[in-house]
């Protein structure tokens, strides 16, 4: 599909639409868990990129019922209670997998120095 599972230019780091798959491709059905998968797995692509949780600025989550709403965002308060970033929770007609009930997306800044990123227009790329 020619994407980045997250790009960093200078202190910026984005993580693309992160759905809840673990590497043998089983998709557990339970909506909290499907939420911790996914911010497992933001956080891993954002601490190769030298970002953390503490960095994210925005969050997005997709769920595709206002059924999971509650559930999945009892999920984002245990990764961001502390962090408290802006955030939208949208529900959506489905995602690309029907096992799939939420997926999520993040933004971050790098506080401090970019030491050890590359140059504002010259990013940096994980999953390609």
């Amino acid at each position: 599909m020619g994407f980045s599972r997250a790009v960093r230019v200078g202190s910026t780091v984005s993580v693309s639409g992160t759905a809840p798959i673990w590497p043998d491709g089983h998709v557990d059905p339970d909506p909290a868990v499907q939420a911790r998968r996914c911010w497992e797995v933001v956080l891993a692509a954002l601490d190769e990129l030298g970002a953390s949780a503490q960095d994210v600025v925005r969050t997005r989550m997709y769920v595709v019922s206002p059924d999971f709403a509650d559930t999945v965002g009892s999920v984002h308060g245990e990764v961001f209670g502390d962090v408290r970033p802006a955030s939208t929770m949208v529900v959506v007609a489905g995602l690309l997998d029907p096992r799939w009930v939420v997926e999520v997306e993040a933004d971050a800044v790098v506080s401090g120095s970019a030491a050890g990123s590359r140059a504002a227009g010259s990013p940096s790329r994980i999953g390609e």
